[in-house]
């Protein structure tokens, strides 16, 4: 598996556009699962594998799936 595109609250883009005065929240998480379908689907990716790296599927990493899948991504 390769990493293709990737996104993250370090990105100008990203920080810019959202209020991380109160670290990481589900609408922080829902934010970069929007941008990460964005930037999958400019380069014409539709399907993904989503490795949630050994974190319960739930709260952030739920938000950001739901998120990705919503706008567009197929897991």
């Amino acid at each position: 598996m390769h990493t293709l595109a990737s996104a993250s609250t370090m990105q100008k883009l990203i920080s810019e556009s959202i209020d991380y005065s109160s670290g990481p929240t589900i609408e922080v998480a829902q934010k970069v699962g929007e941008i990460i379908a964005k930037n999958c689907l400019e380069k014409g990716i539709t399907k993904v594998a989503f490795d949630r790296g050994g974190y319960p599927y739930h709260g952030r990493v739920k938000a950001l799936a739901d998120a990705a899948r919503e706008h567009g991504l197929v897991f």
